[in-house]
């Protein structure tokens, strides 16, 4: 599903109008969708009150055919202008042909007929301002919107849905007026926008919803920004024939722990198992073996030198090296530590003789240890996932943190072109981009996922898939969306406080068997 900002949108609608689709035409069939989803969300809307916010522009014509539909299918609806509207305003006069009660904020200086109407109001539907919106929120139009926030916080079983997005909230940033009343049903049209998918407006947004306005798909082509959707997911995922053999499905070498991170190691070598590698080998400090051996029955090891227990030495990097013939993938950094003789054996193994390595995926300390390196993305092969969170992504970049998660989608997308590779940067919605720049967002956030080895677990499977032969992309993109989807399905059953990350690792086998059965249950 293709993600927007405000500038993609408006070269849809020019390439629309461009094939004889007029800005009517897709106003018609947008606030008919609005008020379908409205419908079928409430199962019927017959006797209904509903409330319509209408503001000046394209967005309140959406929501007066929204009403104009809904009044109809038998609602009661009222509408409140936020603004004026135009007296020509063919979707005004449809509703006073209709004779809908119409109020205007104009002539309700005390915005007493506003709070009596949120009062009653069964359903307020906010069209007030959508993605033109390019100045602060004052005035008359700033109380109103308090009111209605005030009116949500005094009767929260009065659902607000906003229109395309949230009053108040940037489609491209997300950033948030202070008036903003947030929704708890978003009714993106078309496409979501990116700020819908960026924080902090997506705390604002409530359910998404993406519905269709008539815009042909081929015309959205050049947009390079997706939604990860399960049916693509499950369109890549690898296919695992009767014939298969372990050879089949890869191998897949995995160089982590260190006597301070040692779960690091079971997490990375499970995620890839768990998600179908045929063989995983785990590389680390020789003393971290027989601990790990005792863990892990089905991995098989590659002891490394060490410089004291629990510490990969230097001259651990020719065993490894030796050992990436027949390898399909390499995952390095979880757990590392970044001991200066564990700094040695990365610099070894991933910069002195970079033509030897399969794609590799790097993460934690291997990330961690390359930021110290000058023009690090240039001692490197092309077939690189690099896979940092917010503060790795800050030292790569000898950039601030909020820097970071203030631009998160134009970060990826930047620092993929800058530096050759493959960028997933993890977080709430995390963003997978290439050097060509495609970018994928995930669907999902999961505070549940926000502790400790969870991002370890992610390493893995990207690992487990790309050994499998997913490319580079597809393995970040797609194993984003597993790691989210178990979370999900872990936080359903035990809530998102106390989650381990180890409590994802059995059910990544059964969010790909449901997403193989029945894509659209995810």
């Amino acid at each position: 599903m293709k993600v927007v900002t405000v500038d993609e949108m408006k070269c849809l609608e020019d390439r629309c109008a461009a094939e004889g689709i007029t800005t009517d035409m897709l106003m018609e069939k947008a606030g008919l969708s609005v008020a379908e989803e409205i419908r079928s969300w409430r199962g019927g809307v017959a006797g209904s009150s509903i409330l319509v916010l209408v503001g000046p522009g394209n967005n309140g014509g959406d929501g007066l055919v929204a009403g104009r539909h809904l009044h109809d299918w038998g609602a009661g609806v009222n509408v409140y202008l936020c603004a004026p509207r135009k007296d020509a305003d063919a979707n005004l006069k449809e509703m006073v042909k209709r004779e809908v009660d119409i109020f205007d904020i104009q002539k309700d200086a005390a915005l007493s007929d506003l709070r009596r109407l949120l009062s009653s109001s069964e359903v307020v539907l906010d069209a007030v301002l959508g993605t033109g919106r390019a100045r602060p929120i004052e005035g008359a139009l700033k109380g109103a919107l308090e009111t209605v926030a005030e009116a949500r916080r005094k009767r929260p079983g009065m659902p607000l849905i906003a229109l395309d997005i949230p009053t108040g909230l940037d489609a491209d940033s997300g950033t948030l007026d202070p008036a903003c009343p947030g929704a708890d049903i978003t009714i993106a049209l078309g496409y979501p926008k990116t700020g819908l998918l960026t924080f902090p407006g997506v705390e604002m947004v409530g359910k998404l919803i993406v519905t269709d306005i008539g815009i042909p798909p081929h015309l959205s082509e050049r947009v390079s920004l997706e939604l990860i959707t399960p049916e693509w997911v499950k369109s890549v995922l690898p296919s695992r024939p009767l014939s298969a053999h372990k050879g089949t499905f890869g191998r897949v070498i995995i160089v982590a722990g260190s006597i301070n991170y040692i779960g690091a190691a079971y997490l990375a070598c499970m995620g890839a198992a768990r998600v179908g590698a045929g063989l995983v080998t785990l590389a680390t400090a020789r003393s971290l073996q027989p601990i790990l051996a005792s863990k892990m029955t089905e991995v098989t090891y590659l002891p490394l030198a060490e410089a004291e227990p629990g510490i990969i030495d230097a001259k651990g990097a020719v065993d490894l090296l030796q050992q990436l013939g027949e390898c399909k993938a390499l995952v390095v950094g979880c757990g590392l530590g970044q001991h200066p003789s564990t700094t040695e054996f990365l610099k070894e193994a991933l910069i002195k003789e970079p033509h030897r390595l399969p794609p590799a995926i790097l993460d934690a300390d291997a990330l961690n240890i390359l930021a110290g390196v000058p023009q690090w993305w240039e001692k490197l092969p092309s077939q690189v996932v690099l896979t940092p969170h917010p503060g790795e992504m800050s030292r790569l970049m000898d950039a601030s943190v909020s820097q970071v998660q203030s631009r998160r989608i134009q970060i990826s997308r930047e620092t993929a072109f800058r530096w050759g590779k493959i960028v997933l940067l993890k977080g709430a919605y995390s963003v997978v981009s290439d050097p060509e720049g495609k970018a994928k967002l995930s669907p999902y956030a999961n505070p549940g996922l926000a502790s400790a080895g969870t991002g370890d677990v992610l390493a893995g499977i990207v690992g487990g898939l790309m050994s499998q032969g997913l490319s580079p992309f597809e393995a970040a993109a797609c194993g984003v969306y597993l790691h989210g989807a178990a979370g999900e399905a872990v936080s359903e059953e035990m809530g998102d406080a106390g989650m381990l990350a180890s409590d994802l690792l059995p059910v990544l086998p059964k969010v790909i068997k449901r997403l193989k059965e029945n894509p659209s249950s995810e």
